[in-house]
């Protein structure tokens, strides 16, 4: 005769299971309990007696029959281990996360082209760092990764190609999430906890509000939001686009390292399991007028090992000569994927 089961999202769970798993919460409260309990004369460490278990409250309870007769201490640990071992199974090594920060052109200049808006490919998702209204989507869950992904009212931008890129030359069981918060014409100062009040409260209203709706510290919610997708998916790189407003700062590679190394520590990762990608600004080739900033984008190496320089020469870009143009967001999320695919051990696309 076949054992009873029931159909759970991860397969069939024999009924005998599913009865130990209703008693996990049990064994957990009694080990809360556990005080109240001694007060009452009732040892944690003592076996219950036969049919006995917690109900939850501190009392007692029948006992299904197909428990069997261990110490309660035994049933605990063994509830602890299969909670462990239920949040161990929850995280998919092959969901590959990617942090992406910087300023309006990591944002995306508002503006949708209707033939980037139909994306409905689930493999390539990303967490809301805040809420979309609009398009229903609340912060702090995942979507399939339609443009805009930094917040309302911005438009395309190089993670969109980036993702839509690693999925087509990935395996079929890869999927790819992304986690962007970024702040328009902000400087690196934005992302540091012991600045950023001060910075804040010196900028320009459009851009407080931008900041605010990071809960007024747009490095904290890309940790807090960084700690979440751990649970579902391993982190295997950072994407920058930052620069326009640190022209000519020699001293922003030594911000960038320490903002990089203060990301890894905070989120427990490896610089070598998790390399730094930063894009470069409008290039001269299409008079940008940051354009000398990538002098000193192209030192990153120098104070970062693992990190990679993106190219943007020959991306469009609009009139203003700082942002991108979707043909230019296109590109250059590309070349993002260019350049990490390599590093996640599989081959640049088409051979470019």
């Amino acid at each position: 005769m076949r054992t009873p089961t029931r159909f759970f999202p991860f397969g069939l769970v024999p009924r005998s299971l599913l009865g130990f798993c209703r008693n996990v919460g049990a064994c957990l409260q009694a080990i809360r309990n556990a005080p109240q309990l001694a007060e009452r004369g009732i040892a944690c460490k003592q076996a219950p007696t036969k049919g006995d278990e917690f109900d939850g409250h501190g009392g007692f309870e029948q006992m299904p029959r197909y428990l069997p007769r261990l110490p309660l201490f035994k049933h605990c640990t063994l509830a602890a281990l299969l909670l462990v071992a239920a949040g161990a199974r929850a995280q998919d090594k092959n969901f590959y996360v990617f942090l992406c920060l910087g300023q309006s052109n990591m944002e995306g200049f508002p503006g949708i082209a209707d033939e980037d808006k139909q994306w409905t490919d689930p493999r390539f998702q990303v967490l809301a760092a805040v809420d979309f209204p609009t398009l229903q989507r609340e912060a702090g869950k995942w979507y399939i990764a339609a443009p805009p992904l930094c917040r309302p009212r911005t438009g395309l931008c190089p993670a969109d190609y980036f993702g839509r890129s690693l999925i087509e030359h990935l395996p079929a069981d890869v999927r790819i999430g992304v986690v962007n918060v970024s702040v328009a014409g902000a400087k690196l100062e934005v992302y540091d906890p012991t600045a950023v009040e001060a910075y804040a409260a010196a900028s320009p209203a459009w851009r407080k509000a931008m900041i605010a709706a990071y809960g007024g510290n747009p490095y904290q919610r890309l940790v807090e939001l960084g700690r979440q997708a751990q649970k579902d998916g391993v982190i295997r790189g950072i994407l920058l686009h930052q620069g326009e407003a640190n022209t000519n700062d020699k001293e922003w590679p030594a911000q960038m390292k320490a903002l990089y190394e203060r990301l890894l520590k905070d989120l427990n990762l490896k610089a070598a399991d998790v390399p730094l990608l930063a894009g470069e600004v409008v290039g001269a080739d299409q008079q940008g007028k940051c354009a000398s900033m990538n002098e000193i984008i192209a030192t990153l190496p120098q104070a970062i090992p693992t990190a990679h320089v993106v190219s943007a020469a020959g991306c469009v870009c609009r009139p203003d000569h700082l942002h991108f143009t979707p043909e230019g967001y296109r590109e250059l999320g590309k070349r993002y994927a260019e350049t990490m695919l390599p590093l996640l051990g599989a081959k640049p696309a088409d051979g470019r």
